[in-house]
C-alpha cells in the first residue's frame, strides 16, 4: 500500500503546478455557498469567440492571460466568519498589497492585488465583501482573479462602463 501511494506520488508531482488550489477552494464543496469558476480552458474558448470591434479586441487580449476567475458567497453567518477568517490569513502569508476599501452602510469591500511582471500587470486580484448590516443573516463574497493581468487593458474596458474608473486603475 505504501509503494502505491508513493507511485502515485510521484506520478501526480509533476502536475502540481497546473493543479494549485486555492486557499478558497474548500468553500466550494460547502452545502450553503454559491461558486462560480471560470478555468483557464474557459478564458481561452472565450477569446476565440470575439467581434471584429476594438473593444472586443481588446477583451480578448485582456482574457488570454487570466487563469482562472473563483467566486465564493454566502448567506451564512458561520461561513461568512469563516470566509473572514481564511482571507486574513491568506493576506498574512501572501503578497498581496490593499489597492482600496470602501465602507458604506450596508458592506465592507476590500480589493487586494499581488503585483506582476511590472508595474502594468498584476498577478493576482483579491476582493472580499462583508455583510455588515445584517448580522443574523451575513451575506460574504470572495472573488480571486490570477493570471496576468493587464491594468492599461482592463483600464480601457472598464472606462466605458465606469467613468473616470480607469485613472484610479492606471495609478497603481
Amino acid at each position: 500500500m505504501k509503494k502505491l501511494i508513493l507511485l502515485v506520488a510521484i506520478v501526480t508531482l509533476p502536475f502540481a503546478n497546473y493543479a494549485q488550489s486555492s486557499v478558497f477552494d474548500k468553500f466550494e464543496d460547502m452545502d450553503d455557498v454559491t461558486t462560480v469558476v471560470i478555468t483557464k480552458e474557459a478564458f481561452k474558448m472565450a477569446s476565440k469567440f470575439g467581434g471584429n470591434s476594438p473593444e472586443a479586441k481588446e477583451y480578448i487580449d485582456m482574457v488570454k492571460g487570466l487563469n482562472n476567475l473563483k467566486v465564493f458567497t454566502t448567506e451564512s453567518s458561520a461561513i461568512a466568519k469563516q470566509m473572514n477568517d481564511v482571507v486574513t490569513g491568506y493576506l498574512k502569508s501572501s503578497k498581496l498589497i490593499e489597492l482600496m476599501r470602501v465602507k458604506d452602510k450596508d458592506a465592507n469591500v476590500k480589493i487586494y492585488i499581488k503585483q506582476g511582471k511590472d508595474e502594468d500587470h498584476v498577478s493576482e486580484l483579491l476582493m472580499f465583501v462583508s455583510d455588515i448590516q445584517n448580522k443574523a443573516n451575513q451575506e460574504s463574497v470572495i472573488l480571486s482573479l490570477t493570471g496576468d493581468i493587464d491594468l492599461n487593458k482592463i483600464s480601457k474596458i472598464t472606462e466605458g462602463y465606469i467613468p473616470n474608473s480607469g485613472k484610479q486603475l492606471k495609478k497603481q
